[in-house]
């Protein structure tokens, strides 16, 4: 995979995906239809799948491809793939709340090695370098040419007092009781793939994830957590986790600070 190349291609085709959402999202009124899981899905959403597959596949036309909103593409197999969630957070859209998100991400051997994140609403983007190291762009995201960048890593992080991040949407029991098993100086909630970033750069250094999650709403937050030194592991036995699973789902999860003294759920 040239590297290089593919960086350029996944921010670009997340800035024009954004570029769309923003235009939907900034509509006095918008559609919301329900998918067979009864999970929201708009035009925005669409209209991202169609720019970022359309691209993806004009560039890497042999490379594997699994997009949320392309149910044909669910049914692929193999450990090396690009996965894409064009719209992260479709509820915070919908509710207006910003915290959404594109996610596009290389999975190689299981492993997630390069990603971009980016909160059109929020003006950041997060994504990996060629070299793999995490950066946060800062500037005014023009496509054809990148702005100023600066290197992220995680915490080091005090575990008597940690900073935890949560879901805003998908918050439950279950997850405050495990929280509770830490010591908490603060906690924040964050919407979509959000929430790998802020543990990437440090601002919180725990991301407890005790429900229900498909591999692209993760790969792409969880490339740029790697990138900056941080890990994801499974909950019920602290191992990594991986990607390329039968269906595509994912078990419950923590990402986190190497730092962290982990608890056993």
């Amino acid at each position: 995979m040239d590297y290089e190349n593919l960086v350029v291609e996944m921010r670009r085709l997340a800035l024009e995906a954004g570029d769309k959402i923003m235009e939907i999202y900034g509509q006095d009124d918008f559609e919301v239809k329900s998918k067979s899981d009864d999970s929201p899905v708009t035009a925005a959403d669409e209209a991202a799948d169609a720019i970022i597959s359309e691209g993806l596949r004009a560039a890497f036309p042999d490379m594997m491809l699994v997009t949320e909103e392309q149910s044909a593409t669910h049914s692929a197999k193999g450990d090396t793939f690009l996965i894409v969630d064009p719209l992260d957070g479709t509820k915070e859209f919908v509710h207006r709340r910003g915290d959404f998100t594109v996610n596009i991400a290389l999975v190689e051997k299981g492993i997630p090695t390069r990603g971009v994140v980016y909160a059109p609403a929020k003006s950041r983007m997060f994504f990996t370098q060629a070299d793999g190291q995490s950066v946060e762009e800062i500037g005014d995201f023009a496509k054809d040419q990148l702005g100023e960048t600066k290197a992220i890593s995680v915490s080091n992080p005090d575990n008597s007092a940690l900073m935890v991040v949560a879901s805003k949407s998908h918050r439950d029991q279950a997850t405050d009781d495990y929280i509770g098993k830490y010591g908490v100086r603060d906690m924040t909630s964050a919407g979509s793939s959000l929430k790998f970033c802020l543990v990437a750069t440090g601002e919180a250094d725990l991301y407890p994830r005790l429900g229900r999650t498909m591999e692209w709403d993760t790969a792409a937050g969880h490339a740029v957590l790697n990138g900056a030194g941080g890990a994801v592991v499974r909950f019920d036995d602290l191992t990594p986790l991986t990607y390329g699973k039968e269906d595509f789902a994912n078990p419950y999860f923590i990402a986190h600070a190497p730092g962290v003294d982990l608890k056993a759920g």
